[in-house]
């Protein structure tokens, strides 16, 4: 009894931490300035250009198209992927 309430316990931990750790990204979609900027290397600037180009070109389809935005490069891309999701509609 008690290493079936262990087991159930460590798989629940397991489970919560996965929903807490997708909770914790930036959706491209719905992001605002402030959000974007709690990014690794992302400023002010580069949020706007972000919220730019989503205005101009509507949702982002990938994370991948980050690389459109004006400043925002490959190496770029690759620090903050990790950091980003794409809702989609």
């Amino acid at each position: 009894m008690l290493r079936k309430s262990i087991s159930a316990l460590v798989l629940s931990f397991f489970l919560s931490s996965s929903f807490a750790f997708a909770a914790d990204k930036v959706d491209l979609n719905t992001a605002t300035s402030e959000e974007l900027q709690m990014l690794s290397g992302v400023g002010p600037a580069t949020a706007d250009a972000i919220i730019q180009y989503r205005d101009a070109h509507g949702e982002f389809k990938t994370v991948e198209e980050l690389t459109n935005v004006k400043g925002i490069g490959h190496k770029k891309l690759q620090q903050l992927s990790e950091e980003l999701i794409v809702s989609k509609k």
